[in-house]
């Protein structure tokens, strides 16, 4: 410890200061200690600048003495044997990024409805143990459920259970999977309150590693366009982008009939009763939006501008008539610069049948050319095509560059004699003709468009929801064969969806899952010679604000088997 002073225009002040070698290697100092002003400190320690620094130095060094003693008494004395082998099936690696996990788990209190569920069936296996070892696994290294059970094994706190139990726990969990939904949501309002005014419906779909259709796994429009049987899942997420509930269908079902009985499941078991309800316009047909403006729910859904009746098409195509959303002036989109970051709106009555609706159509020249930088590389890939031959195939992807192509018959004496292939410029000149253009119809009829178009803007989370479950948590492709098993499957995936995503809403979405997932991951310990745990991951600012939220850090030097019991603790909130 050093005294070190500094001066401004009418005071001088004393401090103490460590010194200590950065990251970098270098030499630096912080002050650890303001002794006072040399006008206050000379009145007691004076009468001269000399005899202040005199006692500032014995003050140094009295806290250097301190910090000595402090640290002598925390420091760990471990030896190593060079000649010593280390012992067979020794186990000295450990996964701590799940405490994170196990601190959402807990304050869900999903322990508490494990409990009920044990109370239910009198099984003897810890089911709490095996549904939060599961939901760890799934996030921290995805695999099947026997190699989940081997990675709970790397955990600080080790499995109670067998991995027989694991299968027979997943028969229980997928019976009650529609009540662990409820309750989880229920709980969920002790974490703070939910944003469950906006609900976000989606659909998706997952492939099994099978050649036969099964139950409820049938040949369908599988997203990964793989040939074969999958089975759809219809979520539901609130207005922060955390999932609420979900349900699984066959997958040769039309996704519009999913939406009824989860939304009914949602009004009935979870309390739900006022809210906005928010989809794409596969999922947005006019049966939907009816049953959505009955009691006091109200819908935002996209609608398709190919899709409406003709007049209203060419008004929605017309440049004209536009208004800025920030100020309302009245704008022609065609006169705007290339670079315009602006967002343009027009809307209309719209009553396609007997309800009452308004159609918004929003323009924004940034969405324009990103569609057209889109199209020409697809029309350059057309092109390649017509050159290879290989634009004989056919697509049904309707991104497929292919549809770029057409077909001329050229006839000789009244018969078909060639056929060519040649670049549709009329279609190209067609689909530009929608660059950077979106409709929404809501019955929301006196809410301002900045609000709605905000709201209907939100939906890129829900898809993101699945892109996390599907390629961060690796829930396909399905290995299960039992109806009963896969929805506890996906119960998994979807609570263990629900503890990313809180862990997220607490460290304000500052964060990418890549780097969240990518730092938990990583966040490993290994043990030494029994006496405890030394960390094998770097530390961040991520690190440090998981620590700073979650109440604990293992971010020391050396942590003691006491004191990692301690945290382990404290991640259960106890």
């Amino acid at each position: 410890m050093k005294v070190t002073t500094s001066k401004s225009k009418n005071s001088e002040s004393f401090y103490i200061a460590k010194s200590f070698i950065n990251d970098k290697g270098v030499s630096t100092s912080v002050n650890i200690r303001k002794l006072g002003t040399l006008k206050e400190l000379i009145k007691e320690h004076g009468p001269t600048r000399d005899d202040v620094m005199a006692w500032a130095r014995a003050e140094a060094k009295l806290e250097t003495m301190r910090y000595k003693a402090e640290n002598e008494a925390k420091k760990v004395k471990i030896t190593f044997n060079t000649d010593a082998k280390i012992k067979y099936n020794q186990q000295v690696f450990h996964r701590g990024g799940y405490l994170f996990l196990q601190s959402i788990y807990y304050a869900l209190h999903i322990d508490k409805i494990c409990r009920k569920l044990k109370d239910k069936y009198k099984f003897e296996y810890d089911i709490n143990s095996i549904l939060s070892d599961m939901l760890y696994a799934r996030i921290l290294e995805p695999s099947s459920k026997r190699s989940s059970f081997n990675v709970a094994n790397e955990f600080l706190e080790k499995p109670s259970y067998s991995l027989h139990d694991v299968y027979r726990a997943l028969s229980v969990l997928g019976e009650e999977c529609d009540f662990i939904q409820s309750e989880v949501y229920k709980n969920s309002h002790f974490l703070g309150s939910r944003n469950d005014k906006i609900l976000y419906y989606d659909c998706t779909n997952y492939y099994f590693e099978i050649s036969q259709e099964d139950g409820c796994k049938k040949y369908g429009k599988s997203k990964e366009h793989r040939p074969t049987p999958i089975v759809q899942m219809g979520m539901f997420m609130d207005g922060d982008g955390i999932p609420l509930a979900f349900s699984l269908f066959p997958g040769n079902s039309n996704e519009q009939t999913s939406v009824k009985p989860l939304e009914e499941k949602i009004l009935s078991q979870f309390g739900c009763q006022k809210f906005i309800y928010c989809s794409d316009a596969g999922l947005g047909a006019e049966r939907i939006r009816e049953y959505n403006h009955m009691g006091k729910r109200a819908f935002i859904v996209t609608q398709s501008i190919k899709k409406l009746k003709a007049e209203e098409r060419a008004w929605a195509l017309n440049k004209c008539d536009f208004k800025n959303l920030y100020d309302d002036t009245n704008t022609d989109i065609s006169n705007l610069p290339y670079d315009d970051k602006g967002i343009y709106y027009k809307e209309i009555p719209y009553t396609p049948r007997e309800l009452h609706q308004r159609l918004i159509v929003v323009y924004s020249p940034k969405y324009a050319r990103y569609q057209k930088t889109i199209r020409e590389k697809q029309i350059e890939r057309a092109k390649c095509m017509l050159s290879d031959g290989t634009a004989k195939r056919t697509s049904k992807n309707p991104n497929d560059p292919r549809r770029f192509i057409k077909k001329i018959a050229v006839t000789n004496d009244g018969e078909i004699a060639n056929i060519h292939d040649l670049l549709d410029n009329e279609k190209i000149e067609n689909e530009a003709l929608y660059d950077g253009l979106y409709a929404v119809s809501t019955d929301l009829l006196d809410d301002e468009v900045s609000d709605i178009i905000h709201v209907s803007e939100g939906r890129w989370e829900i898809e993101e929801c699945f892109r996390i479950m599907k390629t961060d948590f690796e829930a396909r492709p399905v290995f299960l064969q039992k109806e009963i098993r896969i929805k506890a499957h996906f119960l998994t995936c979807f609570l263990a969806l629900i503890l990313y995503r809180c862990i997220e809403q607490k460290m304000n979405k500052r964060y990418t899952c890549t780097e969240i997932l990518g730092t938990i991951r990583n966040m490993n310990f290994a043990t030494v010679q029994e006496q405890g745990y030394i960390p094998l991951y770097k530390r961040t600012a991520i690190t440090d604000e998981l620590h700073h939220i979650f109440g604990f850090s293992t971010d020391f030097q050396f942590i003691t088997k006491q004191e990692m019991r301690n945290i382990q603790k404290k991640s259960k909130g106890r």
